[in-house]
């Protein structure tokens, strides 16, 4: 059982192994056979295809799993980049542990780690947040998430959502820079830079969003404006409530709030 890694645009961009291995199992799952038949063709693959796509994942792992126990070799592939990533692969990576049931992965592209190399915004701390939600709640919870990540997001997009999802980003980030990613690999390869709020004119294919990270700004205070506002507090609040707020506002700790108020109360 493997789960390969194809191509994200140029269909060069396939390891070797990747293609050993998908012409000598007898089965490839495909996320879309039409689609994959052009990489296919491409390489002279010839092994038998089945859909494995969103719609019919769950009982379609049931069966790749019944073919495992026939003893056939599988391999699963999405339309591009690595299956499970924003693509069909989880339920059946799932199912597959669970009925202990080996598997390995061939690596190879991936568009959210291209678009972050291309995007050249810091790449020491980042975090993938996939698709944002069609449903309200989820879209809402998403943004939240996103909100209060430290470091560079990468979010994909459709040409139908691509404005949409920056004007989510703009009244949840606000003014912060973004590099905007489309056709990686291919001819007509881009990367637009923008600071929100930014709208694209023309939008074709999918889309990766890398937002740059907004550095809180580091508030400085003194011991005195610190007393001055520790005083306010505690007409209020407890002196436990009173030195935790201050605490996580100035992320300062317990003990120097403590100290600074038994020297000057």
């Amino acid at each position: 059982m493997y789960f390969v890694s194809t191509p994200i645009g140029n269909l060069e961009d396939i390891s070797l192994r990747a293609i050993s291995v998908l012409k000598e199992v007898d089965i490839i799952a495909c996320e879309d056979t039409r689609h994959s038949k052009i990489l296919l063709d491409h390489y002279g693959i010839k092994a038998k295809t089945i859909a494995y796509h969103k719609f019919n994942e769950n009982n379609s792992a049931y069966g790749i799993i019944d073919l495992l126990h026939q003893g056939k070799n599988v391999a699963v592939i999405s339309d591009a980049g690595m299956p499970v990533i924003s693509d069909p692969g989880n339920i059946l990576a799932k199912k597959l542990i669970e009925n202990n049931l080996k598997f390995t992965i061939i690596p190879g592209a991936n568009a959210g780690l291209s678009a972050l190399v291309l995007s050249g915004f810091d790449a020491t701390k980042f975090a993938f947040f996939g698709f944002l939600s069609e449903k309200n709640k989820e879209h809402k919870l998403q943004l939240e998430e996103l909100k209060n990540f430290n470091g560079t997001k990468i979010i994909y997009s459709s040409k139908y959502n691509l404005n949409k999802d920056l004007k989510s980003l703009y009244s949840t980030l606000g003014e912060v820079k973004v590099a905007i990613v489309s056709e990686i690999t291919k001819m007509h390869e881009q990367v637009t830079f923008a600071t929100l709020p930014f709208e694209l004119d023309e939008q074709k294919g999918e889309f990766v969003i890398v937002i740059e990270n907004k550095e809180k700004e580091q508030i400085e205070i003194t011991d005195e404006t610190l007393l001055k506002e520790l005083k306010k507090l505690l007409k209020t609040e407890t002196k436990q409530t009173a030195f935790k707020t201050l605490q996580q506002k100035y992320n300062l700790t317990k003990s120097y709030i403590y100290n600074l108020y038994e020297k000057n109360k």
